[in-house]
């Protein structure tokens, strides 16, 4: 519990930094949020090492465990991007969700997983860094729209002055998304060669659904490359594929574990 409360402390003092700098717009000059965030991060993943340890098992992969790990996978996300321009500002954002998620896995309880060998491993781990990588290219959607939007009715409020401009940011979402769409095409490649049943497996829906979400995905970069896709559009298209691959991993994972009882 140590260690838990000391992350999230570290995470909740990485936020009032940025929150802090972004008020006085200092963002450009050294991430004095970096300090606190670095060792919250470690910690954040010392925990899962030292359960991983403690429990028979391979490592936990259960729904709030995978919850965590995705949180901390967008935070170290937020760190290396926001640490070389201004977007750290989606650390005020990503900073507390990873520490509401590394608190929800404690308080949940850690449960014996099956070992996995090294493909399902390899696998796993690859679909929660797509999802870590696509969830921040959610929040800057989300970023994108709401940029957007108060340009658009003239209202100048000091936050948007912690955003880079509207082009630069439309750029960087792109780029993310062209990773996570890397990242997701190698998660279900690596799916259909080391997943031997999914009907045993109960990864129909899953899989259905992921492989929609990288359709929607896919069709968005192609419309950006030939169409020149951007602003609204991009923005609604990004948030559909985003839905659709959050309800295949954690709207099935929890309804699988959760609400009917059942591990997999």
């Amino acid at each position: 519990m140590t260690i838990v409360l000391i992350a999230v402390l570290l995470y909740l003092a990485a936020s009032v930094l940025l929150v802090r700098a972004l008020g006085r717009d200092e963002t450009t000059g050294s991430p004095v949020w970096l300090w606190p965030a670095l060792p919250a991060m470690l910690l954040h993943g010392g925990y899962h090492v030292m359960v991983a340890m403690r429990t028979n098992g391979g490592p936990d992969m259960h729904f709030f465990a995978a919850l965590s790990l995705v949180g901390l996978g967008m935070a170290w996300l937020t760190s290396l991007v926001g640490a070389r321009g201004r977007m750290s500002a989606l650390g005020v954002v990503v900073f507390p969700l990873a520490a509401v998620l590394l608190l929800a896995y404690h308080g949940y309880g850690h449960e014996p997983s099956k070992v996995l060998g090294w493909r399902l491993a390899s696998h796993a781990w690859l679909a929660l860094l797509a999802y870590a990588t696509l969830s921040i290219a959610a929040l800057l959607a989300i970023m994108l729209w709401l940029q957007e939007r108060a340009l658009r009715r003239r209202e100048f409020r000091p936050w948007l002055r912690a955003l880079p401009p509207l082009a630069d940011l439309e750029s960087l979402l792109f780029r993310v998304i062209t990773v996570g769409f890397a990242l997701l095409t190698l998660t279900l490649v690596t799916g259909v060669l080391f997943v031997d049943d999914l009907l045993a497996q109960k990864l129909v829906h899953k899989t259905v659904l992921s492989v929609l979400s990288w359709i929607v995905f896919g069709v968005l970069l192609i419309g950006r490359r030939r169409n020149g896709w951007r602003g609204m559009k991009a923005v609604h298209w990004t948030l559909a594929a985003m839905l659709l691959l959050l309800l295949a991993f954690f709207g099935s994972q929890f309804v699988i574990e959760l609400v009917f009882g059942h591990s997999r």
